[in-house]
């Protein structure tokens, strides 16, 4: 049994008890009035940077760079969905009366990878030493903040929620479900959601199979982990 389908079981025995887990680390750690560590946008900005030399072949290649894109910017970025995550908490005993439960486990992996994210994005912050970022100071906090088992399960969770909506692109009829979905989701708060799950849909669609996207990205990644908690002098280079 892979990785991915260990996560996927998971999930499923978690339900709504585990998503609202999720939510609410994510509202401690982020929510309305709650202290960022000083240096948090500093890190996440540096690492969109990373991320965006790391997959800049990918990004120029037409059949994966939505695919690349929604990586970088949905998945593994800066943005913020703190909206989002206020708008889930109200309603997630009610999430699998509005949309397909394939997208509820989907939504359900994300929101725990971003969870997990947030949180050893805030543990590096708080553990940087003074001075500017750079590969050294970001290295050492990295090692001091987390360990190489919460740094692979990053990785992890990215690829199972990726292989999520590969599978919703090759279910019969999905591709309208979810667009039928947009009103209802909408009056249910659910649409930064809603939009998470289309945008990926069609990010996985045109790239026609993503084995070989996964296979570079679990390689890399793996790759910059392993280097970053060896004393590799430019840890973290692609």
């Amino acid at each position: 049994m892979d990785a991915c389908t260990r996560l996927d079981m998971a999930r499923r025995a978690e339900g709504p008890a585990g998503l609202a887990a999720h939510l609410a680390t994510l509202q401690a750690l982020r929510g309305p009035g709650r202290p960022f560590p000083p240096r948090l946008r500093e890190v996440k900005a540096w690492q969109a940077r990373r991320l965006a030399a790391t997959y800049a072949d990918l990004m120029r290649e037409p059949r994966y760079a939505a695919a690349t894109r929604f990586f970088l910017e949905d998945l593994y970025g800066p943005k913020d969905f703190s909206a989002r995550d206020a708008e889930l908490m109200r309603i997630v005993p009610t999430m699998q009366r509005v949309l397909p439960a394939s997208a509820v486990e989907t939504a359900a992996l994300a929101i725990e990878l971003e969870a997990l994210t947030e949180a050893l994005d805030h543990a590096l912050a708080g553990a940087l030493a003074p001075g500017s970022l750079d590969e050294a100071r970001y290295a050492a906090a990295y090692r001091a903040s987390s360990t190489r088992e919460e740094r692979l399960r990053q990785v992890e969770l990215v690829e199972a929620v990726a292989r999520r909506l590969d599978g919703l692109v090759g279910k019969p009829f999905i591709g309208a479900t979810l667009r039928l979905m947009r009103a209802p989701a909408q009056l249910a708060g659910l649409g930064d959601l809603q939009d998470f799950l289309e945008r990926g849909f069609t990010a996985f669609r045109a790239m026609h199979g993503c084995e070989a996207f996964l296979g570079v990205l679990r390689e890399r990644e793996t790759a910059i982990v392993n280097r970053l908690f060896s004393d590799a002098s430019r840890p973290s280079a692609a």
